[in-house]
Order: structure tokens, then sequence, then C-alpha cells
């Protein structure tokens, strides 16, 4: 869009030169675009369902549940377990298994630190699926 002053063709023309703004959005943009995804960290885990079905009173023996305990404490279906330990026992459980599923029950008390921990020991033992215990 123009203005001109006078009749002429030499006259003043003012124009808005919208390319020095597109510049910067388009510099936003990817700024943007890079950011995002470095800034998520998340465990993918699987939650109960919130309507949970009738319980079933026998555990199947091929479950592994492992339970954070408070003072730095873990069992795995209800065995104590150290927490230097922890790892080469699930190694030992996981490497023979062809489903590398384990459910993990943290006890009210103890801290998130913990059961991430957990969690990350699980995983580097092989696990593929962690699933959250209901209450």
């Amino acid at each position: 869009m123009g203005m001109s002053a006078g009749g002429g063709s030499g006259g003043l023309t003012n124009d808005i030169n919208v390319t020095p703004m597109i510049d910067v959005l388009l510099v936003l943009l990817v700024i943007f675009m890079i950011i995002v995804p470095m800034s998520r960290k998340a465990i993918d885990t699987q939650l109960p369902d919130p309507n949970p079905q009738p319980a079933q009173p026998n555990v199947s023996p091929d479950q592994i549940v492992l339970e954070i305990l408070p003072d730095n404490k873990y069992a795995i279906n209800k065995e104590d377990v150290p927490k230097d330990q922890l790892f080469t026992r699930l190694k030992s459980l996981y490497d023979p298994r062809p489903e590398k599923i384990i459910f993990v029950k943290g006890d009210t008390m103890v801290n998130y630190s913990d059961v991430i921990f957990a969690m990350d020991q699980a995983r580097g033992a092989g696990v593929k699926v962690i699933g959250i215990a209901p209450k």
C-alpha cells in the first residue's frame, strides 16, 4: 500500500516494510522448534485403570512387583533386596524372561527420588514396561 504526495512520479512513498518482522518471526519459530523437544523429560509408565475391575486375590507367579519401602529398603515380590544389589537381582530375574514387565509400588513415606532410582535400575536391567501398582 503506498501513499503518494504530489502528482509527479518522483513523489514520496510510505510503505510498511514487513521483511524484518517476518525474519524475526521465523527465527523465533526455529528457536522454539529446537527448544521444546529438548525440554521434555519423561518416563513412560502405565497407570492403573481409574475404574478397576474386582481384584483377583491370586497374584500370577510370573508377575514381578518391586516395592520401595522407607529407609532405602527395596523388596522384589516380598523378598528384601539391599539397594546396592537391586540392579544385579533385577538383571538376573529379567535376562531369561521374554516379557520384560515390572510393577512398581512405592510406599507413601518414601521420596520420589527413591522411586525414580528403582525405576532407573529396572530400566537398566532390561525392563521394557513399567506399571504402577494400584492402591
